[in-house]
This record gives structure tokens, sequence and C-alpha cells, in this order.
């Protein structure tokens, strides 16, 4: 079952960190959000990919070329021009890069990516989000319910501090996540090949008409999931999953974790090369 990932917004609200890359490439730990949200699906086994490129999709693409390189120990023979990576941690990964337009709408980047899902089942989400959810769990829940389309309903995380009231007095303030109130798209979608009749072009955004006329023909269904989920929309966002991320208490970090060990050796060793060329 492959998994799609849109990729190709502009990031406006974190303009701070777009300027120069797509959003699902602003860091975390540090590797690229994206990769967080992929390696997380690799742990459930999905490990065929197809990723929706708009602005600055070239960062992505070279992203994915040099993976290997820049995540291995290297031999180069100069004399022959060869190349040999070793002492890798090898991910067995497919990874489908479509160019999908600059300013297309979600709805028409789903479109464009369904060609690529094999005509079956598949999964898609935003490449900017990421949950500690049960992708096992949330493809059973597909399955039971024989519909075309299944969303992740989530809490919102809070972003202001909850206040409960009596008159004028604060009897309670909290900064915890808003479990009070009601469930928001989160996605993490799962769906049939057959939403693809239900978006109309490249102007079609995904959240509107196709979920509003799925939702009248009876045709989706919400997998409510109450755990972890934060989306990263703002720099507010991003210094939040850093922080989870730095002290060792990332709900979302699911897979081994001596693959994450391995690969923050090699960002540390990367980064002190570099603090040491540029002292040369």
């Amino acid at each position: 079952m492959k998994v799609g990932i849109l990729a190709g917004g502009l990031g406006t609200r974190i303009s701070e960190e777009t300027e120069t890359k797509p959003k699902p490439m602003v860091e975390i730990g540090g590797q690229p959000i994206m990769w967080h949200i992929m390696m997380h699906y690799y742990n459930y086994g999905f490990k065929d990919f197809a990723i929706a490129l708009g602005y600055k999709g070239a960062a992505i693409k070279k992203y994915m070329v040099d993976y290997c390189s820049l995540n291995s120990n290297l031999t180069v023979d100069l004399g022959m021009g060869q190349v040999k990576t070793h002492g890798n941690f090898k991910l067995d990964w497919t990874v489908d890069l479509i160019d999908t337009g600059l300013t297309t709408n979600t709805g028409g980047r789903i479109k464009r990516l369904i060609p690529y899902m094999g005509n079956e089942t598949f999964m898609l989400t935003w490449g900017d989000g990421v949950s500690n959810i049960n992708l096992h769990d949330l493809l059973d829940f597909h399955r039971s319910h024989g519909k075309l389309a299944t969303l992740t309903a989530v809490r919102p995380p809070a972003r202001f501090g909850h206040l409960d009231l009596e008159g004028n007095q604060i009897v309670e303030f909290s900064e915890k996540p808003q479990t009070r109130e009601g469930w928001i798209n989160g996605a993490f979608f799962v769906l049939e090949p057959e939403v693809y009749d239900y978006i109309e072009d490249d102007d079609t955004q995904w959240e509107k008409a196709p979920l509003e006329r799925l939702a009248q023909d009876g045709q989706l269904m919400a997998y409510k999931h109450d755990s972890f989920w934060q989306c990263m929309d703002t720099l507010r966002d991003k210094r939040l999953l850093e922080s989870l991320w730095s002290t060792g208490n990332a709900p979302w970090k699911t897979w081994e974790e001596n693959t994450t060990d391995w690969l923050q050796d090699m960002h540390r060793q990367s980064v002190g090369e570099q603090s040491a060329n540029s002292k040369v």
C-alpha cells in the first residue's frame, strides 16, 4: 500500500523558515519533518511513498537523491569517479517525486497523485504534521466500514491558556490540550481511488467540496485519535516540536531507538565538520 504526502504548499505562516525551503523540509532534530512522518509510516510497514511537489520542490528531490550519501560514510575514488557508501542505516523506501504545480490546490495535488497509487486503497497525509497514531488500527477501521474515505479526527492542541470562570474569578487555568473542544481534521487519511471523481481540477481545495460531497454521500468516516497530534503551521509550533525532540519526549517517535541514534550521530559529525571547516 502506498502513502501519499502533500508537500507543495507555500508555508507562508512559517515564512521565517520557508523563504529558502519548502515547509516539509523544515528540520526537527536535524531531519526534515517530512522524514519524521515517513519514519512513522515505515515503522508500521509502509515504505512506498508518492510525494506531491510544488513550492521549491527541487529541494525535496535533492534531499531524496542525496539521502544515502548524506547519511552514510563515504569512500570516494576520484580516479575511477566512483562513490561507495558504507556504515549506514539503509531505508528500503521507494519514493515517487511528482511535480504537481506551484499553485495547485490540495485537491488538485491529490488528483495528480492518485494515478501513482496502483488503483488500490492508499494512505495520505500532509507533509507538516506528526502524530503517534496507530496506523494499523486506522487501516482496520477503514476496511471495516467499506466507505471511500477515512480521515483522522483529532483534538486541536491548545494555543492559549484555557480559562474556567465563575464571574470574573478564574477557577482553573490550563495550558493542556483542548480536550473539551471539538474534533478537527488531522489528515492521516485512508482513501479509495474512487475519490478521484470527487475532485474537479487543480483549483479544488480538498477540504471544501470533495470532503463535503463525500460526507453528503455517506462516504466519509472519522477515525478518532485522542492522543498526540501536532501540526507545524508556525515558528511556535516548530519550537514546540524541537523542544519535545531534544528532551527525548517526542510522542511521534515510534521507530527504533538505534535508528535515531545513528542518524543523530551522523548529524553531529556533519555539524562538527562544518564548524571545523569554518575555522580554517
